[in-house]
């Protein structure tokens, strides 16, 4: 049976706690509403480039080989997989999914060798537990990552494709559906996949541009951005999910934590009214005793 003193340490000890994740919570839920802006404000622009690039890839002239290199369809020996994960835990289950996700498709899924680039610690981490062959890794990329924080590794997926070092790259991320939901997503990122029917409708709805230059010269000029857009996007979509995830978690456990004040209480004053009755009987004993 605890003591009185043993139980008023805990209480202290859980209030303290529940004031850190309380803390935690707050400083989330702000990085969470400036990564959700992020979010939406670039969902648009990464969904009209394919657009875009679909009503350049109708008016091309086709000649006997792909337009550009990154658009190249080869026979699949190795393939590149970049894993978006955190730098930090205490995110819920965020980290798991995406380390599931990914663990089920380099085990089951991928028909060649993967190679992994992290970009984030924790997938680095479970890559070299698990003997993953770890490529590159592209951690500390912030809380607000810019544009910049990409340019690394679209610059190395695009060259490890282009040199024939691999002949196929997917991302691996959580994308932002709300603040209670992040769903883990696999995305084929290179070679790059041809314009489904409704964006090549959208195209066909679209004004009737005249392009200059011509319309190969802008897809060699928008291929290689298209890939860096689409690692932003997913980037952006992940922190903002990170800190969804984060956010909901310090929520559980400050409230977990008031719980357990709540029900220390409850034990502390019960064993303070038997410690006090257990006094008042020894008293009335003792005076029993003396006047008899």
């Amino acid at each position: 049976m605890p003591s009185l003193r043993d139980i008023r340490r805990r209480i202290r000890s859980v209030k303290n706690t529940a004031q850190i994740t309380r803390a935690m919570q707050m400083v989330a839920a702000s990085r969470m509403r400036r990564a959700q802006e992020a979010v939406e404000s670039s969902r648009p622009f990464s969904e009209r480039i394919r657009v875009v690039l679909a009503g350049l890839g109708e008016v091309a002239p086709a000649g006997e080989g792909p337009l550009h290199p990154l658009l190249e369809r080869r026979d699949v020996r190795n393939i590149d997989l970049v894993l978006m994960t955190s730098d930090r835990g205490l995110a819920g289950g965020f980290n798991a999914n995406i380390l599931r996700l990914a663990s089920n498709f380099v085990l089951n899924e991928a028909k060649a060798p993967v190679s992994i680039l992290s970009a984030g610690r924790r997938g680095r981490d479970w890559a070299v537990r698990f003997g993953r062959n770890l490529t590159a890794d592209f951690s500390e990329l912030g809380d607000q990552p810019g544009l910049d924080a990409v340019t690394p590794i679209s610059h190395t997926v695009i060259e490890r494709f282009t040199t024939g070092q691999v002949d196929a790259v997917y991302l691996a991320y959580t994308e932002y559906v709300s603040t209670l939901n992040q769903q883990p997503r696999l995305l084929q990122l290179l070679p790059i996949q041809p314009p489904t029917a409704e964006e090549e409708r959208e195209a066909a709805r679209g004004p009737d541009y005249i392009y200059e230059p011509s319309p190969v010269q802008l897809l060699q000029a928008l291929l290689p951005r298209y890939v860096e857009v689409q690692l932003y996007q997913t980037l952006l979509e992940s922190k903002a999910s990170e800190h969804s995830a984060r956010m909901v978690a310090m929520r559980n456990a400050t409230d977990n934590a008031n719980e357990i004040v709540d029900d220390l209480g409850l034990t502390y004053n019960k064993l303070r009214q038997a410690t006090i009755t257990r006094e008042i009987i020894e008293i009335a004993g003792g005076a029993a005793a003396l006047s008899g």
